[in-house]
């Protein structure tokens, strides 16, 4: 299929405009307690050497990385669209820049372990972002990636940050199409104002 500069430069115009959406990730209690209570599983448990290469993408304002720092590990890199976030979390010491999830500028297998935490929704199209997670990690490389479960009582599928909301089943194909391979799941329920909520978490390998 061949594709015009028209359609071309849409895609790139539509791309823009999500950049435009992004706000900044302000650390939150709920998710720097899972971050630091996964993170103190993930670690060991995948035997993630301290001169590990890392990747948190969609890192906020590194809730992560400040952890992952304080474990020493050192060569933690974030990405992320958001000026501020940014800024942050390069005041902070982090090697943060900013890149779109859906296109890393990064060479094949440069990581062995990729964070991606409430970062996949917000792409129009995580198939394909997937295969980029994929592309970056070295063979047998971990990657954990955490989505927000649909139609909870905080109804994250109504975000207009978020594209991509969907159903247990459907994130495991997904990964699954891409080479990965889940080694172990986790679910996170807890109360909000608005209810109960739910995260999935995915713990996998590339094949």
């Amino acid at each position: 299929m061949e594709i015009s500069f028209n359609q071309l430069a849409r895609l790139v115009s539509f791309i823009d405009k999500i950049e435009n959406e992004t706000y900044p990730e302000a650390p939150s209690f709920i998710h720097s307690e899972i971050t630091g209570k996964v993170l103190d599983i993930l670690l060991p448990q995948n035997h993630i050497h301290p001169n590990a290469r890392i990747l948190d993408i969609g890192c906020g304002q590194g809730p992560a990385l400040d952890v992952l720092r304080d474990k020493g590990y050192l060569s933690a890199i974030g990405i992320t669209l958001n000026d501020e976030d940014v800024r942050i979390c390069q005041q902070k010491g982090h090697d943060v820049r900013k890149m779109d999830q859906s296109f890393l500028q990064f060479a094949d297998g440069s990581f062995d372990l990729v964070w991606a935490r409430h970062v996949i929704e917000h792409s129009v199209f995580p198939y394909f972002t997937l295969t980029e997670f994929a592309r970056i990690l070295t063979p047998g490389g971990t990657l954990y990636l955490e989505v927000p479960a649909p139609e909870t009582s905080c109804h994250h599928e109504t975000n207009p940050n978020h594209y991509s909301v969907f159903g247990r089943g459907a994130w495991i194909s997904l990964l699954q199409r891409c080479g990965f391979t889940i080694s172990d799941e986790a679910k996170y329920s807890f109360i909000t104002g608005m209810g109960l909520d739910e995260y999935w978490g995915f713990f996998c390998s590339r094949t």
